[in-house]
């Protein structure tokens, strides 16, 4: 495992902090936890292209976000697992493919999630595969529009303001 200088430790907490505030912002208007959800805060979710220490920043604020979400336990751990594994997945795309930096997310989340909310509302059973093909969709849809045009701007902006540009590894430049 990589060592962390005080300065990544508290980006990630920071990173962490504003995940969960913005998730729990939105939770009173049903854009949190609701099968048809559009997280903010995973626009979040791009920021591992640039720090890769942001993605445990990504995962604690989730965990925290999770803490109250009407799906409970598999939420708190799948769910939390689904933006660790995006998050691991974003910081490993290569600056040529910078475009991609926001998809790991979307596909992580519309797969798991989307298998967590069609269990939740029908085990199982036969309705099962329509369940998670719907719960998938709308789970993803919200997901393009959090990571792609909210992420996306943070893609464009982040190597352009001085106090970021100083920070940004070398290749991501």
């Amino acid at each position: 495992m990589k060592n962390y200088s005080v300065r990544q430790l508290t980006f990630a907490a920071m990173v962490g902090a504003l995940y969960a505030m913005l998730t729990l912002a939105i939770a009173p208007f049903g854009g949190a936890y609701s099968p048809v959800q559009c997280r903010v805060s995973e626009a979040l979710c791009v920021l591992p292209f640039f720090f890769p220490e942001a993605k445990w920043g990504l995962f604690i604020g989730c965990i925290a976000a999770n803490l109250i979400s009407p799906y409970g336990l598999p939420d708190l751990v799948l769910g939390s697992l689904a933006t660790l594994l995006a998050a691991c997945v974003t910081a490993k795309v290569p600056r040529r493919l910078k475009w991609l930096a926001p998809l790991p997310p979307v596909v992580a989340n519309a797969a798991i999630v989307g298998a967590l909310l069609a269990w939740y509302g029908a085990g199982f059973g036969p309705s099962f595969p329509a369940l998670y093909a719907f719960n998938a969709f709308t789970v993803g849809l919200g997901e393009l529009l959090s990571c792609y045009v909210l992420g996306g701007v943070l893609l464009v902006v982040i190597p352009r303001l001085s106090f970021f540009r100083s920070r940004l590894p070398a290749d991501k430049l």
